[in-house]
């Protein structure tokens, strides 16, 4: 590949990289908010079948799912931002960095949101600290994921390839 393309070639991989990772949370997110919602009417007696369950998943994938992109988004930009400046001046750190950042991140915007929603939470399963938990973990996936598919593959003995050069 001509070295001019190689910056292309890195922002593509890193793009591709952050739209896989923002639609695992952002589905995760979904998923977890619609079970507990579920959970909630079938404690007041509400029988649910598996079909419906899934039904009311898939429909709040189309319906919900954007918006919570939406707040992950928001969610990982600073954070991502600020996982990158950390990353570059402690590289060994960078794959916690990443996650940290998604589920922290996550819960800020999420309580951010709750501050301006005119009803008490904008998402149900945020309400209780289960929920909330099982949702930062999906973004911290998401982090996770994009740490691990924008890693520079490194020598044996684990650390970049510049590092290994500059060695």
């Amino acid at each position: 590949m001509p070295l001019r393309d190689r910056p292309t070639a890195s922002w593509r991989k890193r793009a591709t990289a952050f739209l896989a990772a923002l639609l695992l949370a952002s589905l995760w997110g979904t998923v977890v908010q619609t079970q507990f919602n579920l959970k909630a009417l079938t404690d007041l007696g509400v029988a649910i079948a598996p079909g419906l369950r899934l039904r009311t998943s898939l429909q709040d994938v189309a319906g919900f799912g954007p918006v919570y992109a939406g707040i992950v988004l928001a969610a990982w930009l600073p954070a991502f931002a600020a996982a990158a400046w950390l990353a570059r001046r402690r590289p060994a750190l960078r794959p916690g960095l990443y996650p940290l950042a998604a589920g922290v991140g996550l819960l800020v915007a999420i309580r951010a949101v709750d501050a301006f929603a005119p009803m008490p939470s904008l998402i149900y399963a945020t309400r209780l600290l289960p929920g909330l938990l099982a949702m930062a973990l999906g973004s911290a996936l998401g982090g996770a994921l994009f740490a691990r598919l924008t890693r520079e593959s490194g020598g044996r003995d684990g650390r970049t390839g510049a590092a290994v050069r500059a060695a």
